[in-house]
């Protein structure tokens, strides 16, 4: 499969058997090679080639550990919308550093449209979030506007991508 990426094209190579060799992982990172092997009906050694091969080529970028936010007593997940200051590459670029030494932020992505930022944060309670936004986010040169929602239930949640 090709994929036209506007100035280069990305060539994919990936048959089947990766495709479920990938989908595996994602599941549980912790198979080893022999039962890959069984579930995927190739050799242990072509399991461990293949993954071996994906991992070079940054198609798995690595292995963790999923754990439990609330069993670690970080209760409150949060989606927060921000707004800069001022719309220059060095206000963006002052406002990436400072999510990027931010360990609660879990994810933040640069949007389209009315808000510029969105991230996610997870925190202890309310007050941490409270603190999180007050100290942090508002003060912060780059920062303009914040609008914070507590995430009630999590319908789905899932790092896992449709290979």
């Amino acid at each position: 499969m090709c994929v036209d990426k506007g100035f280069m094209v990305v060539t994919v190579h990936l048959d089947e058997f990766d495709r479920k060799l990938m989908r595996l992982l994602q599941e549980d990172g912790r198979l080893t090679n022999n039962e890959l092997s069984q579930k995927i009906n190739l050799s242990a050694s072509q399991c461990s080639r293949r993954r071996t091969r994906l991992e070079q080529e940054g198609y798995i970028r690595g292995y963790r550990a999923d754990l439990d936010r609330e069993k670690l007593g970080i209760g409150i997940v949060n989606l927060i919308t921000v707004t800069l200051a001022t719309h220059n590459r060095d206000n963006a670029q002052r406002f990436a550093r400072l999510i990027g030494g931010l360990p609660e932020v879990l994810e933040a992505y640069s949007l389209t449209g009315e808000m510029d930022y969105i991230i996610k944060v997870v925190t202890p309670d309310l007050r941490s979030l409270s603190a999180f936004v007050s100290d942090v986010l508002l003060p912060h040169e780059s920062v303009q506007h914040v609008k914070t929602a507590i995430v009630l239930d999590t319908l789905k949640e899932s790092g896992a991508l449709p290979v």
